[in-house]
């Protein structure tokens, strides 16, 4: 997926809610870009770490940049973007690239089933469904293992509710971790974060419930899934 073009480069001088930070650009301005992840950004929204912007599309828009990379440590770019993984996982989804969901191509976005509402629809060439969840992974431990979420988050919880409920229905249910940064080595739920969210998602799992983790590759123009990782429940 191409990046838009342009990016602005920066260093971050806070993030002072959910939805704003302020960054000094390259050349000495301080603007404040939207932020689009509700999460903690653990370890990605340190002040003074590198980040990149894009401009918004709205030019009427209150505030004309989005917070779209961070660089977490040296040389490691992190897609901190949420909205960016769900079109990440549909773009390798139509080109066949996720074996594991190998024969599915997506066909609805946003699909509401009875306990809520899930990322995706996919079928296969004889009419098999199945439901896909995605998560934006940013967050990683001392081990190098990529985790979620990295706030407590009932929400992540009631999606969970939501796959299992169809896995026991018979339909293929998939939590598809899109983990945007290139030095995690493996997904695990972040237990010491959000216990309920572990205990949840290991409880799904034995429900029928899939968890696949795919790794992004992260540039400033470009960013793609490149390889699976394991999930270490």
């Amino acid at each position: 997926m191409l990046l838009p073009d342009h990016l602005l480069s920066g260093t971050l001088v806070r993030r002072y809610n959910r939805f704003l930070a302020d960054v000094q650009l390259d050349d000495d301005r301080i603007i404040t870009a939207h932020t689009p992840n509700t999460g903690s950004m653990l370890g990605c929204s340190t002040p003074g770490m590198r980040v990149w912007l894009s401009r918004a599309e709205n030019p009427k828009r209150k505030y004309g940049w989005t917070w779209e990379i961070t660089e977490a440590c040296p040389g490691t770019l992190v897609g901190i973007h949420t909205g960016r993984s769900n079109s990440l996982v549909w773009e390798a989804l139509a080109a066949g690239k996720v074996t594991e969901l190998s024969g599915y191509a997506p066909v609805r976005r946003e699909v509401v089933v009875p306990l809520g509402r899930l990322d995706m629809l996919l079928e296969d060439s004889r009419g098999h469904t199945c439901y896909l969840e995605v998560k934006n992974v940013t967050a990683v431990d001392g081990h190098h293992a990529a985790i979620f979420p990295d706030a407590v988050s009932a929400r992540a919880s009631r999606h969970l509710e939501a796959l299992a409920g169809m896995a026991l229905t018979g339909h293929r249910a998939v939590i598809f971790f899109c983990v945007q940064r290139g030095d995690a080595r493996c997904l695990s739920p972040a237990d010491a974060i959000d216990p309920f969210y572990g205990q949840t998602l290991r409880r799904v799992v034995q429900q029928g419930v899939e968890a696949l983790a795919w790794q992004a590759r992260v540039e400033e123009r470009e960013i793609f899934l490149e390889k699976p990782l394991p999930v270490v429940l």
